[in-house]
């Protein structure tokens, strides 16, 4: 639904900035003309209330309110993609910039020019010259505000699609390695270097290995995952009482605690996995169904289980994660801020295990 409504609202705001610059203009420096054909030495300001359409005025005014009422969407829908988002943005914004500098700079930068023009505007100072420069001779309110976002959006974009982007943990599934109000970052060339919305590989760079957090799509729901990597294509999978089994050996694992004291109702294990050692955290309690069961990867495919063991939905629930649903890698936190009425924390800041 916001990803719909984005793109209605990017066409209409491009056909009313065509609309601005194709007939606004021409009445502009129609009034514009007339005015000087009259010998009227008006105020500046005067000049450019003649000079304004009064319906022009309200095309801005409509171009602000579709985009207010698409961030309202946002906020009364959420299910809108961030990356898609910014890909439609920096589109938007760069096409409304080429076109105005391929076809209406140049016409707006010769009318300024013209003789008549430029005899008229001598008479003022230099203030007001300026005032009334920019008045005829910048693009309009959409053109302009496409021109300040772009370079901002396209760097947002590349470095978010091609380097680090950043991820808030919204639930418990990776206890106690992330909390629920961490904020990560993830490589996102670790993988190799996919194109923003399509995920399509264009560059090899490197694979996932056994015990990397990873943030990907899982194959049943549009939206972002983190878990840790436990299987990688061809591995077999073994998950016995709690004990985890890779390729037939077992996992070496160390118990820590049983917590909560005095009433525990997990035990806190360390797992060395590949290069990665990390904590988990298993209930007590036998859920035969989740607790038993082996499993060979497709190729193509990796397997994947939360730290929070016996509180996560993964690849027991909804199966193996493809290649091409890979996000990237978490690589470190960076601010703690579980809820907007709590201060954020730095305290956790520190690389991912």
């Amino acid at each position: 639904m916001v990803n719909t409504l984005l793109i209605i609202v990017s066409i209409a705001s491009i056909i009313i900035w065509l609309v601005q610059e194709k007939v606004a203009r021409k009445q502009i420096q129609a009034d514009f003309d007339r005015i000087i054909e009259s010998g009227q030495e008006l105020p500046a300001d005067e000049v450019q209330a003649r000079t304004s359409p009064e319906w022009n005025e309200w095309l801005v005014k409509l171009v602000f309110a579709l985009w207010i009422g698409w961030g309202a969407s946002v906020v009364l829908f959420k299910d809108g993609d961030f990356a898609f988002v910014l890909v439609v943005l920096t589109f938007l914004a760069g096409l409304i910039v080429g076109l105005d500098k391929w076809l209406f700079a140049g016409a707006r930068a010769a009318y300024l020019q013209s003789r008549e023009v430029v005899d008229y505007l001598a008479r003022y100072t230099r203030e007001q010259k300026e005032a009334l420069q920019i008045h005829f001779g910048d693009d309009m309110v959409v053109g302009e505000s496409a021109r300040s976002f772009f370079p901002v959006l396209a760097v947002v974009l590349v470095l978010r699609s091609f380097l680090v982007e950043p991820f808030q943990i919204p639930s418990a599934s990776m206890v106690p390695t992330l909390l629920v109000g961490d904020y990560i970052l993830v490589n996102k060339y670790a993988y190799g270097l996919r194109l923003p919305v399509a995920g399509t590989k264009i560059v090899e760079v490197g694979e996932p290995q056994r015990g990397d957090v990873m943030v990907f799509f899982p194959p049943h729901k549009d939206v972002y995952y983190i878990k840790r990597v436990i299987g990688l294509p061809g591995d077999t999978i073994t998950y016995r009482n709690k004990e985890l089994y890779v390729n037939g050996e077992p996992v070496p694992s160390e118990f820590k605690a049983r917590l909560p004291a005095g009433n525990p109702e997990y035990r806190v294990q360390v797992e060395q996995l590949g290069d990665s050692e990390y904590k988990t955290h298993t209930s007590l309690r036998m859920y035969p169904q989740r607790d038993n069961f082996t499993v060979e990867i497709k190729p193509g495919h990796y397997w994947m289980m939360g730290d929070n063991r016996d509180n996560s939905s993964d690849s027991r629930s909804w199966g193996q994660v493809p290649e091409e649903n890979i996000v990237g890698k978490a690589f470190a936190i960076w601010m703690h801020w579980p809820s907007i009425t709590q201060l954020p924390s730095f305290s956790r800041v520190g690389l991912i295990e």
